[in-house]
């Protein structure tokens, strides 16, 4: 089991992922679907007494939009419809969230491709959703968002929806846990492996919500 009360910077996560995937020859894919299924759980932990309502993944084309392919996929075997509002190239996924992201019109997860005029419009269209899943952008994100991930975000916050982040609200940084522009302002983050440092700076509990820990299937050493 990892120790809750634990907190990684971000060059301690990147250190362990290299870790467990280079020296430990765990695929990172694999990581993934631990970490997205793991995710998948609390969500429902958190969707337990409210009514029965669809759920929209909002995903970067990074490995944290990978998660949140997984957590989709995982809702929709549950018998919970959602859809996936996709910022960015899909061409430019690394290959992990690729795989993730392939499997997706296969399980009947619907994509939504978000950019221009749809970006413009993302608040009126999560509207319609239950949840919104904040799985834009991980730990590595520093400084102040810019283009189509910052207005992504201000979507987000727009919609006056229930919101869960995934391993980090997209836009605050790792460290320090401030917000140096703008930054989802989450009701609950399920982290992975272990809290992070900056969830230790008490102003970042107005991005982060309730803070959970999920494992993404090996120990933090």
């Amino acid at each position: 089991m990892n120790d809750p009360g634990q907190s990684l910077s971000r060059e301690q996560v990147r250190r362990f992922d290299r870790r467990v995937i280079e020296d430990w020859g765990v695929p990172g894919a694999v990581l993934m679907e631990n970490a997205g299924r793991n995710a998948a759980d609390a969500i429902e932990e958190f969707l337990a007494d409210r009514p029965v309502q669809p759920v929209a993944v909002v995903a970067g084309c990074g490995n944290n939009g990978g998660d949140g392919f997984v957590i989709a996929r995982h809702l929709r075997k549950r018998g919970r419809e959602g859809v996936v509002f996709l910022v960015g190239d899909p061409a430019r996924m690394p290959p992990d969230a690729a795989v993730h992201y392939a499997i997706l019109p296969h399980v009947g997860v619907a994509v939504r491709r978000c950019g221009g005029e749809a970006l413009a419009s993302l608040a009126g269209q999560l509207a319609d959703f239950g949840l919104v899943v904040d799985a834009l952008g991980g730990t590595g994100i520093r400084g102040a968002l810019r283009g189509d991930l910052a207005a992504a975000v201000e979507q987000i916050n727009a919609a006056g929806r229930p919101v869960l982040a995934v391993d980090i609200p997209t836009g605050l940084d790792c460290d320090s846990g401030a917000a140096d522009g703008p930054a989802v302002r989450a009701d609950m983050t399920v982290t992975f492996v272990a809290r992070k440092r900056g969830f230790d700076a008490p102003a970042s509990a107005d991005y982060t919500g309730k803070v959970v820990v999920a494992d993404i299937g090996v120990p933090f050493p």
